[in-house]
């Protein structure tokens, strides 16, 4: 076997490299270099490496030569190259086997080639040498400068942060072999940010300088170079920016913008209201800024609340103020950031206070009453006019205006003006045992200042009503009823109101003479009635009426007498009394269905006189409208007919339309003075002749009476009437037939320079027509 020797150049600089090939007999033979050096080398597959720098700018670069040992020079070999790139990117001389690579290399985007090479004897046709693989390496130079990938760059640290505060670190990639000098080796260094911010070369971490305030300056603007070949000579640089921002600490306490705040309230404004804002300024953000303010005295009359949207103290009335007691108020407020962290409190360790003066406006208030509601007692059945107590009421204001005083809705009582209340009608505490009054107290310099109390009067009880029964009895005796037999237990009511229990005494009045019962009181306020004989006769005594006396405890005490009304009953065998009162029942049920039937018969024919009116009534309608009975409808019909002036006088006169008793007969020409003073006096008539009127209206009255087709429902008919009142007669050219052609208007001349012009045309009108 044959040996490839190969002569590699790298720059320009003839290098050794081995060349091994692998025999069946491994054989070692020597190869000498072209330098003089020589080479030992193994027979057999040989593995080859060549190097080749990147960007290079020739058009064919010499990469080195392939040549077989079995070569003598007779030109009779030739040398082929085989696999990816070959051909496009490297060539070689099939007479001396040397390599070109005939295009520019970027080791970034490959760095490595796998060919195979093989030599043929052009004589034969036949490979001299099996197929041989090599590689060829493609060399990295410092062609590709540091790039920041992970830009744009933006940071936040907290202001006043203390030196040697990280704040970011930026990465740099150079795309170079980092394998192959310092040509990806990176140093970072600082363009721009300094004093506030260093950076760290080998790692390009960003920290702080010095500390920084976020109120003076809240973002800064930091350059950062990195640099290949660290920072040699020659080296390829990049550069980017870091935007950082500085975050609020609460190192800023509030401040109040002004010292001193004046306020108003009127004296009339109620619990809470609003009388103005305070405001402090705090130059951090957010949450650093959020304010509590508070009254640096304790102050029962005004207070302060925060409105966390605005930041703004509110001052609030507290209690109710009086410009007569106190007409002007000094507090003094202060604020402070609600949370401030412990490492912070060296910046708030004196809160910023201000001085609130409040003015209390005065108003004209309405009265005061001296107590918020009055209780009066008073006896019932006292006199007209008793007094009943005294309401007092008073201005407070200066002027101290004196005070009336009046009662709403009383029939009962009345005040004076001086707040006394009497009685006007007698008091029964039956009837009522309270009264709940409103006594209103008005200003007398102004009346509309008014304020009302209540009064409440209570009825005090006197002993003016006598015991009675609690109720109606029905009492039943049998007449075969033995002596001492109860026949009834009765009790006693009492409308007076008793200071203890009320105790009734019961028994027979002095008046009784009856001794057929007797009472005996149960000291419980019950007593029980029993028979004193035995037997009652029906027939002979069917009632007895017996007189219980019943007295109260009252001072004085009150007696009355209460009759009792027992009725003899035949009991029959049952011997009880409950046969008569079911008896009794029976009867009144009987009585009360009779009574229901008779009201019911009654109903039914009232209904039924009310459904034959309806129907008559129907029927009449029916007969005075027959031809309604399709359907009906109002009609308005108009007739457009214009008059034909003088020349219409023949075909229609309305000369005949006018009855005798309205037509007036000529007069003759009286002086324009007195024609004068005529139309004045007629002029004073406000309508028709009454006679002629009148009659004219019972006419019309009495035709719609008399119609059968008139509408059953109030309708408004207007009648067109012209009255004869006017001697001036009328001025339509319907009556001029009947007219005067010798008409004299020079009276006209007489009535002033107004009615010259027309007694000028009317006479030249007259002079022309004679």
């Amino acid at each position: 076997m044959n040996c490839w020797l190969l002569l590699p150049f790298m720059l320009g600089i003839p290098l050794l490299w081995p060349c091994i090939i692998a025999a069946e007999n491994s054989k070692t033979e020597e190869v000498r270099h072209p330098a003089g050096s020589r080479l030992r080398i193994r027979r057999g597959w040989m593995w080859n490496q060549f190097f080749v720098p990147e960007e290079m700018n020739k058009t064919r670069h010499h990469i080195g030569q392939l040549r077989s040992d079995l070569d003598n020079g007779n030109n009779s070999f030739q040398y082929k190259l085989l696999g990816v790139g070959a051909e496009s990117l490297f060539v070689i001389d099939e007479r001396t086997g040397d390599i070109y690579a005939v295009q520019k290399l970027d080791r970034e985007e490959r760095s490595l080639y796998t060919l195979r090479a093989q030599v043929i004897d052009t004589t034969t046709g036949r490979a001299v040498e099996p197929e041989s693989e090599f590689v060829i390496r493609v060399s990295d130079i410092n062609d590709n400068e540091p790039k920041f990938l992970d830009e744009p760059y933006e940071a936040i640290v907290p202001e006043m942060s203390p030196e040697g505060t990280l704040v970011i670190q930026v990465t740099a990639s150079d795309a170079d072999d980092p394998s192959s000098g310092n040509n990806a080796r990176l140093v970072y260094s600082l363009l721009q940010g300094q004093p506030y911010f260093s950076i760290e070369p080998t790692t390009g971490k960003i920290r702080i300088s010095s500390k920084m305030d976020r109120e003076l300056q809240d973002e800064y603007w930091v350059i950062i170079q990195a640099k290949d070949m660290i920072g040699l000579p020659g080296a390829l640089s990049g550069t980017t920016s870091v935007l950082i921002k500085l975050s609020d600490v609460n190192d800023n306490k509030p401040i109040f913008k002004d010292s001193l705040y004046r306020l108003t309230v009127s004296e009339s404004a109620p619990v809470g209201t609003s009388i103005g804002k305070i405001m402090a300024y705090d130059r951090d953000i957010g949450e650093n800024a959020e304010m509590d303010y508070s009254i640096e005295d304790d102050s029962r009359t005004f207070d302060v609340i925060t409105n966390n949207e605005t930041q703004e103290g509110i001052i609030i009335l507290k209690k109710k103020v009086n410009f007569e007691d106190q007409n002007h108020y000094r507090i003094r407020a202060k604020v402070k950031n609600p949370q401030v962290d412990a490492h912070l409190r060296e910046y708030h360790t004196e809160a910023s206070t201000t001085v609130i003066k409040i003015q209390v406006e005065d108003v004209d208030e309405p009265p005061v009453f001296l107590l918020p509601y009055y209780i009066f007692e008073i006896f019932e059945e006292c006199p007209h006019g008793s007094s009943v107590g005294t309401v007092s009421a008073t201005d407070p204001d200066q002027r101290k205006s004196p005070i009336g005083y009046s009662i709403t809705r009383s029939e009962v009582f009345s005040v004076d003006d001086n707040g006394t209340i009497f009685t006007t009608n007698p008091l029964d505490r039956e009837t009522s045992a309270w009264y709940n009054l409103s006594v209103t107290a008005t200003e007398k310099y102004n009346i509309a200042q008014i304020s009302s109390v209540p009064v409440y009067v209570q009825v005090l009880n006197i002993n003016d009503h006598a015991p009675e029964f609690s109720e109606y009895y029905e009492t039943y005796v049998c007449e075969n009823a033995v002596s001492g037999q109860v026949i009834q237990t009765i009790s006693a009511v009492d409308r007076d109101e008793s200071i203890e229990h009320h105790h009734f005494y019961f028994n027979l009045s002095m008046e009784e003479n009856n001794s057929s019962f007797a009472i005996i009181d149960n000291q419980d306020n019950t007593a029980v009635i029993l028979t004193n004989r035995t037997g009652f006769s029906l027939q002979e005594e069917p009632v007895f009426y017996i007189a219980i006396l019943i007295a109260d405890n009252g001072i004085p005490s009150l007696t009355s007498t209460n009759t009792l009304t027992v009725h003899v009953c035949d009991c029959g065998d049952a011997d009880s009394t409950q046969t008569c009162s079911h008896k009794d029942f029976m009867l009144s049920m009987g009585f009360k269905a009779e009574v229901i039937t008779a009201i019911l018969i009654c109903i039914m024919i009232i209904f039924g006189f009310i459904f034959l009116n309806l129907g008559l009534k129907q029927r009449r309608k029916q007969t005075l409208f027959p031809e309604k009975s399709e359907e009906f409808r109002e009609n308005i019909f108009r007739y457009d007919d214009e008059g034909g002036g003088e020349a219409d006088t023949e075909a229609f006169d309305i000369a005949q339309l006018r009855g005798s008793a309205v037509m007036r007969g000529r007069k003759p020409r009286r002086p324009a003075r007195a024609e004068m003073r005529s139309l004045y006096r007629q002029s004073l008539q406000v309508g028709p002749d009454s006679a002629v009127f009148r009659k004219f209206i019972l006419e019309k009255l009495e035709e719609a009476d008399t119609d059968p087709c008139a509408p059953p429902f109030d309708s408004l008919q207007t009648y067109a009437f012209e009255g004869t009142g006017s001697s001036a007669g009328s001025l339509s050219s319907l009556d001029s037939a009947v007219s005067d052609h010798d008409e004299n208007y020079d009276y006209l001349n007489e009535l002033g320079p107004r009615f010259k012009r027309l007694a000028y045309m009317f006479g030249s009108a007259m002079q022309s027509k004679n």
